[in-house]
Order: C-alpha cells, then structure tokens, then sequence
C-alpha cells in the first residue's frame, strides 16, 4: 500500500463506526432477499452477482451496468459514502466464452490465455462487474473430481506460469482501468486433494508436498500482484482452510508478502460449524476472522455477530479494523472511490467483438489434443462423403462447458453450421443426431465423424463422477460405428480426462477437443480439413481406468517402482501400471525427431545449459512443445520420478531442424528438504529434452 492510499484509508477508517467496518466485511448475493436499507447503511461490502452457490451449473445473467449502478447510487448514499465492489465467477469468459481452464492449459500457452483473461475483463467490467473470482489454480490428479475442469490440470510448473498471465490479463498494470478486472486466486489450498474426488471432502497433504506441488500456483499468483485470494471448502490435515491461521496469515501475508484481501468461498465460514471446530455462527465468525479470511461470502455470520463478539471479547477490533483496511485498499486500488459508476454504453462496444471472437477461435484451435491418428487420416483430405454424428452435432452452448453463467447459446454458431462452412467445397457431408439416423447413413459414407463426450453439467462444481467411462450409450454407439468398416474419427468434447482404453483400439483417430467454447465448432472444423495442426498437449495424466487414480505423471518411486514384468512390484494384476497417456502427450500432423542431446557441463555451477536438436521429419508445417524435465536422484526426502521446469513452443517447416536450448538453474532444483527449508541438495540428477513427461533424450549432471 502506497502512503497516499494508506493516508486515505486511515482517515476514512478513523470516521468509521463498528457496524460500517463490519459492513464492509459483509458479501451477501444479490437476490430477492437483499434488502436495500442495508446498502444505505454501510452495511455491505461487496455483492456477489450469482443465481445461487451452483451458478456454475447453468445460466445467470450479470446485473448488467445500469442495475450495477443503481444498486452503487444506494452505497453512495450512505454516510461515508463508501462503493460496492461486484463480485462474479468470471472463469472462461464472459460473453465471448473461452474454452474451460483445463483445455487452457493444454494450449501450454499462458501467453493466449492472458490475452483471454484481458478480454473477459473488459466485457464483464462492461457490465459493472469489478471483481471476478478468478484463477482457480488447485492442482487435481484426481479427474473424477468435477471442479478439474477449472483448473490447470496437475503440474505445479504449468500452473504457475498460467497463473501469473491469467491475473496480468484480469488485471492489467493498474485495476483501476475501467476495463480491468480485481482477480481472486482461489481455492487456496489443497481443494483438488478432496478425498475420493468427492467435492468439498477432506483432503490429506503432506507439508512438502502441500509447499511443492499445490503452493507454487498461489505464490506464482501473489508474485504477479493478485488482488483477492478465496479459502477453499475443505478441512486440511485437520483444520478447515477457512480457519487455518497458519496457512491464510502466516504463510500468505508473512512469507509470500500478500497485500489484498481474502475472502471466503460461498457460507464456508457458516460451514466451520458442520466441520466441527466452531458451535455457532459467533464462535465460526471469530476463528474466520482470526485467521486472516477478511470478507464473508454469503453466509452473514460476521455481519450478524462479529459486533456481539467485541462486546463478549472473543474478537478484537484491531482484527476487524486490519480486514476492513484491507478490503478498502483493494477498493481505493481498484478505482472505485473515484469511478465507482460504469459508462452503460460500453457494453454494446466492448462485448463479443469480432476480434474477441477471433481470439477464441484461436484458443479452441490450439487446445485440441490428438491423441491418435492411424494411417494420418486426418487431415481429411482424401475423402469425399463425409458423415459427422453423435450428440454433439447440433451443439450451441454445450460446448461452453462448465461455469459459463454469461455465455448465450445463439451467440455460438452450432457445430454442424460451423463445419459445413469449414470444409471443402467437394466435400458432401451428412449429419445425424440420432443413432438409427447415423447407421442409415455411415453405410453410404466414406467416413464417419464421430461427436461426443460430457454434458457441461458432467462436469464442475460438485459434478464428481465415480466412472469415468464415456457417458451410458456413447460407447456401444462407437462399437456399432467401428464395425462398419468405414475409417472412423472421434472427437471427444469433455471437462475431465475420460477412460478411452477400450476405444483407442476400436477407431482410427481420436481428438480431444475439451469444452472449446463460443468459437469451437470453427476450430473443430480448422483442425478437421487442416487449417491448423493440432498443437494441444494433456495437462493431466489420462488413465487407463478409473481404478488407476490417482494417477499423475511427477509422482515418487516406492522401494519397489512400477514396472509391468517384476510380480513383487507396484503394479496390477489386471492392466498396466502405466497410464494411457502420459502429461504432455499430444500428436501433430507432422513427425518431430529429437537428437544430440548436450549439456554445457557435467556439473552445475550456478546454471548450466541443456540442449537439442529437433527436426521436423514430416510433410507439413508444425509447432512443437519441447518440454524440459529434471529428476533429483538421491535427496533427504524422496524425489519425483520427473519434474516439468520448462517448455517452449517451436514451428518448424518441413525437414527443418531447430536447435533448442534450456537454462537449468539451482533454484530450479530446490525443494522443501527434511528440515522444513527449501533449498538444494549436493548429488546426481537426470535431465531429459522430451516431447511429453514419459519419454525423451536423458543427460545427467552433478550439482
């Protein structure tokens, strides 16, 4: 806080009585049972723009600029004259709807997924909107969770590099810009470590692991100036994360230097109360408060009893003053207190651009995975009679996916409509929604285009799936396909890793396409006809069944390590130990060699250089994601059979070789260590130049 905000804040907060400090510690949702007396008496802080705690699973529209601005006239007519801030779940998009986190992350791209968050804030500021509760950077290995989808999948070193770009793009250099958005890094921490994948469960994580593989995210966040942080759901070894004092003060303001806010995710401080560690609304309010969570989301316990809690001595006022000076830093950082109005004309300006449009369709293009392409049957090229079935044919705004409460079905260009204006003149194509439809049809075809996958509300919050098999019919349809004899193609739209052990032997390509979003149909339609090569690359580790997980590409070797052959070794009895597919695995249209493995020197002394040759041994144009991995041999705790550190994203003509070089540095190869430090230890470590997490060249080097 600079020493003109904080002269500001002091002299408002010396004019403030108890009730409007605690006001601003209150975020009630907007609805039919708020009452706008309150607003008027400084008794609310923020308004959560939501139909309801699952807003996530259909939707809402926004309160739109001029609501927005009638309901900030009431705060403005209040003593003070203190601004709202509105809060809203901005994850993927607002009106122009992005493809979901986790296909974001498969572009390995933070670069796009900046430019995505800027224009997401610019249409939900648009609408009044100041504050989206974005990023979610829990780290899953558990896909039948459903809140997967919003994630950036299982890699600590991705995730981190998505997080810093996603809060610059909300953000921008000044949130006080009218088209930036306040960001929330969130669900802080271990939320994806729910037990069984069930949402809200409890999670178990050790200390150097909750600090080197969930933490990296959060801290990359606060690196980038992240406004907000939300407490998660969960209890943590123990302790709900709404109460974890250790965890919400000690370690995000005391080590990593936090400057703005936390709230709470939606009545989590009323939950202390069926966690266990609180009797009543009072004692839950008192704790949450205590522990570093500034700002009630929804549940009212502090606006109704932290007052009461002065006067019983269970709460002190230099707690409620601390969180109130926090919350109105944020807002004085934000520009709220001298544009606290939004231009109501923006919106018709600002929103679903032709240029946003493009945006996303470049995003979905480079999302898609392929993860089998027999005979290089794509791209369709060779084939006149083409038949696109499944139930995705005339799909609108199933392809938003999860959390998209902004996203308009009709402003998306339906599936079919948008591969007939994809494909080749000479092409005939035929569609069939039905599966009596599609037999009739796949008999006088010369290729059928298989379109299925998850229903948006599959997947999300609290969308957990025991089974991760393809929804009930989709499979046996896809076996009647294969039988006919006609080249088949299927293109999964999904939120979530699905099981396709059975159907990688069964068709002769498959490509991932996630939930891909406003644009989806288009960049399904550029990747089909070979507009664009596929370029997307797993963030998480696809499974061979579901009985596999967790399962997760960084994981440590046991005295005993997986091997398919040795009985007496980690494994099973009935598939393999291995996934299907490994974290970072994704097919081109093209073939890339790796070759001349060098390192600079055999012992790292402050850095040391690795590097590679790759070659483009194909016939056609392609980017590849050239991944760095390292592995610690010997360490005081056990070491991850590999790491991720680094990528880089090259295009290489045909026949071209590019030589690739990383930078290897000591920081790079720290860790939290048996005494609790993080640091780096003497020994041998292992170094692999690779395309994805399971294979590569290897060198090694002593530090």
């Amino acid at each position: 806080m600079n020493e003109s905000t904080q002269l500001f804040i002091n002299n408002l907060l010396s004019q403030m009585t108890l009730e409007e400090k605690i006001g601003q510690l209150n975020q009630p949702n907007v609805g039919e049972r708020l009452d706008p007396a309150i607003i008027r008496q400084g008794k609310v802080g923020s308004l959560i723009i939501a139909a309801g705690a699952l807003t996530g699973q259909g939707s809402s529209e926004s309160v739109g600029a001029e609501h927005a601005n009638q309901l900030q006239r009431m705060a403005l007519e209040s003593r003070l004259k203190i601004p709202l801030i509105f809060g809203r779940d901005v994850i993927h998009g607002c009106r122009t709807i992005f493809p979901i986190p986790l296909a974001q992350a498969a572009t390995f791209n933070p670069e796009l997924a900046q430019k995505a968050a800027s224009v997401a804030a610019q249409e939900a500021s648009a609408g009044g909107i100041k504050w989206t509760f974005a990023p979610m950077l829990d780290i899953a290995r558990d896909p039948r969770w459903g809140r997967v989808a919003e994630g950036n999948g299982e890699d600590p070193h991705l995730s981190s590099q998505m997080a810093a770009s996603l809060v610059i793009g909300y953000q921008g250099e000044n949130m006080a810009m009218p088209n930036k958005l306040v960001a929330c890094a969130k669900h802080y921490i271990g939320y994806g470590s729910a037990e069984g994948g069930r949402d809200y469960e409890n999670g178990e994580i050790s200390e150097p692991t909750l600090r080197d593989v969930y933490m990296p995210p959060y801290e990359s966040a606060v690196g980038a100036g992240v406004g907000t942080v939300m407490s998660a759901f969960l209890d943590l070894n123990g302790i709900p994360a709404t109460a974890n004092r250790r965890l919400l003060t000690d370690v995000l303001r005391g080590e990593w230097g936090f400057d703005g806010f936390v709230v709470s995710d939606w009545a989590s401080v009323a939950e202390l109360i069926q966690h266990g560690v609180a009797e009543d609304s009072a004692k839950a309010a008192s704790i949450a408060l205590h522990a570093g969570v500034d700002m009630d989301m929804a549940s009212e316990a502090y606006i109704n009893t932290l007052a009461a809690n002065i006067h019983t001595g269970t709460t002190s006022i230099q707690e409620i003053d601390e969180a109130a000076r926090r919350i109105l830093s944020i807002k004085q950082r934000a520009g709220l207190f001298d544009h606290p109005y939004t231009d109501p004309t923006r919106f018709g300006r600002e929103v679903l651009t032709s240029e946003s449009r493009q945006l996303a369709r470049q995003f979905a293009r480079e999302c898609m995975v392929l993860l089998k392409n027999k005979g290089n049957i794509l791209p369709l090229r060779d084939f006149r009679k083409i038949l696109i079935a499944g139930d995705y044919v005339n799909a609108q705004g199933e392809l938003y996916g999860t959390w998209s409460p902004d996203g308009h079905g009709e402003d998306c260009v339906s599936l079919k409509q948008a591969v007939k204006d994809t494909a080749p003149k000479e092409v005939e194509l035929s569609f069939a929604d039905n599966y009596d439809q599609a037999l009739r049809y796949a008999l006088q075809t010369d290729l059928i285009v298989l379109v299925l996958g998850e229903h948006p509300r599959r997947s999300g919050e609290n969308s957990n799936l025991s089974d991760l098999s393809l929804p009930p019919g989709q499979a046996e349809f896809i076996d009647l396909m294969a039988t006919i004899g006609k080249p088949v193609v299927l293109v999964i739209f999904a939120g979530r890793p699905l099981v396709l052990t059975h159907q990688m032997s069964q068709v002769d390509v498959i490509l991932y396409a996630w939930h891909p979003g406003i644009e989806g149909g288009a960049a399904l339609g550029d990747i089909l006809f070979g507009m664009q090569s596929p370029i997307g690359r797993l963030p998480i580790t696809f499974p061979r069944a579901t009985g596999q997980i967790p399962i997760y590409y960084n994981h440590k070797n046991s005295g005993r390590p997986i091997t398919d052959t040795g009985w007496y070794s980690s494994r099973y009895v009935d598939l393999p130990a291995t996934p299907l597919l490994p974290f970072g695995f994704g097919l081109s249209y093209t073939n890339f060699e790796y070759s001349n493995l060098e390192l600079s020197h055999s012992n790292l002394r402050d850095k040391l250089l690795v590097s590679a040759d790759i070659t483009n041994t194909g016939k056609q144009t392609g980017i590849e994601l050239v991944q760095l991995y390292v592995r610690d041999l010997v360490g005081s705790l056990t070491r991850p059979v590999r790491e991720l550190k680094a990528f880089q994203r090259i295009q290489l003509q045909p026949g071209e070789t590019q030589h690739v070089s990383f930078t290897v540095t000591e920081e790079m190869l720290s860790y939290t260590r048996a005494n609790g430090t993080k640091g780096v230890e003497p020994g041998l470590f292992h170094v692999w130049i690779a395309p994805n997490s399971a294979s590569g060249l290897r060198g090694e080097f002593r530090l």
